[in-house]
């Protein structure tokens, strides 16, 4: 859809720089130390996110890993790059590896997915997170729905919502459904329970796409 839609990119960077500037405002409100929250992985995608805020737009993330335990050599030394190079702070949750083999193992047979609790933990710790050190604002990288899909367009203007991370990333399965099966229990499945919606509206988290508000370009952002 990117081809047959007409988008003024500086305006959209115009409105990028609106949520930028609130966001930094609204650190200094709460004396805090931390922008955003922008939740990583270590590869490419991640490396420009982090150097977007940081180096173009002056922010100071907190970046947010959900360590899955399936982790190549690479994938280890591409987040290490990260942060060393970025210099930003990092929060990495580690899952227990029992609760993964079991979890794993389950959702493999339910619905053929055996990195659900990958997409459930990086959809839902960053969220975890943010209610509590009380940082509104989330920013991800590309909206996959839009730029692979077409579930949605560029028009759509798209944000996280609590109900496209169970439909879409998480199979349609909540984590409390699995309590009770394959031997899961609450323990298990505390980093993909998501906040309240008391809490998500206490502290106004919000996530935002930013392939929303400037050309995605995955092979460019390699090169980059």
């Amino acid at each position: 859809s990117r081809s047959k839609l007409e988008i003024d990119w500086p305006e959209r960077e115009k409105m990028l720089e609106q949520v930028v500037d609130e966001a930094r405002a609204d650190r200094k409100r709460r004396g805090a130390a931390h922008d955003c929250i922008i939740p990583v992985s270590g590869g490419k995608d991640s490396h420009f996110q982090v150097w977007l805020l940081k180096e173009k737009y002056g922010l100071n993330p907190l970046l947010v890993t959900f360590n899955h335990i399936y982790n190549t050599p690479s994938g280890v030394r591409n987040l290490a790059n990260l942060v060393s190079r970025s210099g930003c702070d990092l929060i990495r949750y580690t899952a227990g590896v029992d609760s993964v083999r079991r979890v794993s193992r389950h959702m493999l047979r339910k619905v053929g997915d055996i990195t659900w609790h990958y997409h459930a933990g990086i959809r839902t710790v960053p969220f975890q997170i943010a209610v509590k050190y009380d940082i509104p604002l989330i920013v991800w990288g590309e909206h996959g729905f839009a730029e692979l899909t077409g579930v949605v367009s560029l028009e759509d203007f798209a944000e996280f919502t609590r109900w496209t991370r169970r439909e879409h990333d998480m199979r349609g399965v909540e984590a409390t459904d699995l309590i009770g099966q394959a031997d899961i229990t609450e323990r298990d499945i505390a980093p993909y329970l998501y906040p309240s919606e008391e809490e998500i509206e206490r502290v106004g988290v919000r996530g935002i796409y930013l392939s929303n508000f400037t050309p995605w370009d995955a092979k460019g952002h390699g090169e980059l």
